[in-house]
């Protein structure tokens, strides 16, 4: 099937074995027949879910919605637990995957790949490892993830802590002891209000540092229910159908037009039933314009400020913990189980980095001010350079050299938020300027993937072997993208949405806010098309071979 030009050493190379990179060597190395080179940089697979073994990690989409739809017997077969999957039996799933499909064999794990540079004569990518190994590949797809290169703390001192250190993003496998100590935690992101719970359990005393409050709404888990399962097995695939038609790629189908044209009562019985429900149905299948409409926003903003009132007994620490100035869903909406409750606890503080922010980590603990917080153990939940950060590391560069840097040097560029023009034959699975975090990760996978393999194989039906998109089509595929993102509150935002929460990092839009539904039909017309905004070519080398 395969047409390979003879520089390269496999047809393609991917990075990452997570949910991009599994899926990704599935389709090619068995379905396309096409010879593939996986780089994992963790020992095993698993991706986010190898990495991140905080105590309380878990999904956020309902286990039988956040699993792959590409083979009918995996779906069949894998029982879940729990509603909301916790990160073990994520990663058990991944690892039975890996063994069903007998993946591990073709991926490369405790490598990470520190260089990608395009070779313009042969039209192959150079693939440098930390180990030294060079590989040259047709095509490159990183499904490197969004979230998983964490952000550097603003403030200085940590290696001269004394105690214990611990990153969410990057945890021991074999897990850590509070018992009896005094821990800090630094952040409260999606990460920090899965811990706090767990650590204030065990811990002697707990101090949280916090920048800004979340909007945190109930996960609403438990034991999975085996007739729900039942019924959804038995009709999954009207169900993932139902599920790629919907904005966040769950099948919910509640939503009110608008939050404005009900009475309060109203409101707040609809407020109450999609808080009680939990997931992110409070978020997304209340009321349509709640991110549209500051007034609207407004009302669900300030229902979730009364019930964390309700539920922290310090008044002191309710205010520190309930979120003003920005709009709720304007940052990635975190579900908790019992996390305001922590607050609770007398052996539990709070402590706002914001108006007084940190100074530094010394040898004892954290200073603040003129005080110092002496602790045994910090643990970092500051957050993750995100959406573009991944691709940075890897030193991407396109024709002639140019660096992915220097090209994003004012945000992200890209057609589809998949590929860059001037970095041919380049996919970013799940990449900047497509629904990816706004969206259910395994179904965005798939349909990514997807898109890059289809596009493979039509080059090689044809006797093609590139594939870029024109510079008009990504000017205006990122002229869309921010226009959308303008209609909604989201700009007005300081988030990782925006590149906000890194200092020096462009401020731009990182996600396509149209919806799945939407950008799906979008690339389907891009397809039917021809690949329409893309340009298509034999590669140099070859052409000058015909020539001469």
């Amino acid at each position: 099937m395969s047409k390979p030009i003879s520089s390269a050493d496999v047809d393609v190379v991917v990075v990452g074995a997570g949910f991009a990179g599994l899926y990704a060597l599935r389709k090619l190395r068995d379905t396309m027949k096409l010879s593939t080179r996986v780089f994992e940089a963790g020992s095993d697979v698993g991706g986010t879910w190898f990495w991140n073994r905080y105590p309380g990690a878990r999904c956020d989409i309902e286990s039988v919605h956040y699993s792959y739809s590409f083979d009918e017997d995996l779906q069949q077969e894998w029982q879940w637990s729990e509603k909301f999957a916790g990160q073990p039996e994520i990663l058990r799933y991944l690892e039975h995957v890996a063994d069903r499909f007998d993946l591990r064999k073709d991926i490369t794990f405790d490598t990470r790949v520190v260089g990608v540079h395009w070779d313009d004569e042969n039209s192959v990518w150079t693939v440098r490892t930390d180990d030294g190994a060079v590989v040259r590949s047709r095509y490159f797809i990183s499904g490197a993830g969004n979230l998983s290169v964490p952000k550097t703390p603003e403030f200085g001192g940590i290696d001269n802590f004394r105690g214990e250190v611990l990153l969410t993003g990057n945890w021991p496998r074999e897990g850590a002891d509070f018992t009896g100590k005094r821990v800090a935690v630094i952040g409260t992101g999606a990460s920090g209000i899965q811990a706090i719970p767990f650590i204030a359990e065990d811990a002697a005393e707990l101090v949280v540092f916090q920048r800004t409050p979340n909007f945190a709404t109930p996960l609403g888990n438990g034991p999975i229910d085996p007739n729900e399962v039942a019924d959804i097995k038995s009709n999954y695939a009207d169900v993932r159908n139902a599920a790629r038609n919907h904005f966040l790629g769950v099948p919910f189908t509640q939503v009110q037009p608008s939050a404005l044209a009900v009475d309060a009562e109203e409101r707040r019985r609809t407020f109450d039933e999609r808080w009680n429900a939990g997931g992110f149905r409070l978020f997304i299948d209340s009321y349509q314009d709640i991110l549209f409409d500051k007034k609207a926003n407004d009302t669900i903003a300030d229902y979730i400020r009364d019930r964390i009132h309700e539920r922290v007994q310090d008044p002191e620490k309710a205010a520190t913990l309930a979120p003003t100035g920005y709009a709720y869903g304007t940052k990635r909406p975190p579900l908790e189980t019992n996390y305001y409750e922590a607050f609770n606890r007398d052996s539990v503080s709070v402590v706002d980095v914001k108006s007084t922010p940190i100074d530094e980590i010394t040898e004892t603990g954290v200073r603040v001010g003129d005080r110092t917080y002496e602790v045994d153990t910090i643990v970092l939940a500051t957050g993750f350079d995100a959406m573009t950060g991944p691709l940075m590391a890897m030193d991407i560069r396109g024709r002639g050299g140019l660096p992915l840097a220097e090209k994003w040097e004012h945000g992200p560029k890209t057609y589809l938020g998949i590929m860059v023009n001037e970095f041919p034959n380049l996919f970013l699975i799940t990449g900047p300027q497509s629904p990816s975090v706004l969206y259910n990760m395994p179904l965005a996978i798939e349909d990514h993937v997807d898109f890059a393999t289809d596009a493979i194989d039509y080059l090689d039906r044809r006797d093609l072997d590139v594939i870029e998109p024109t510079a008009q089509a990504e000017s205006d595929w990122g002229a869309l993208t921010n226009d959308i993102a303008n209609q909604t509150l989201l700009p007005e935002t300081n988030s990782w949405y925006m590149g906000a929460n890194i200092p020096g990092k462009p401020r731009a839009c990182m996600v396509y806010l149209g919806g799945a539904p939407t950008y799906r039909a979008t690339c389907d017309e891009v397809v039917a098309g021809g690949y329409s905004g893309f340009a298509l070519s034999r590669a140099e080398a070859r052409v000058a071979s015909t020539v001469s």
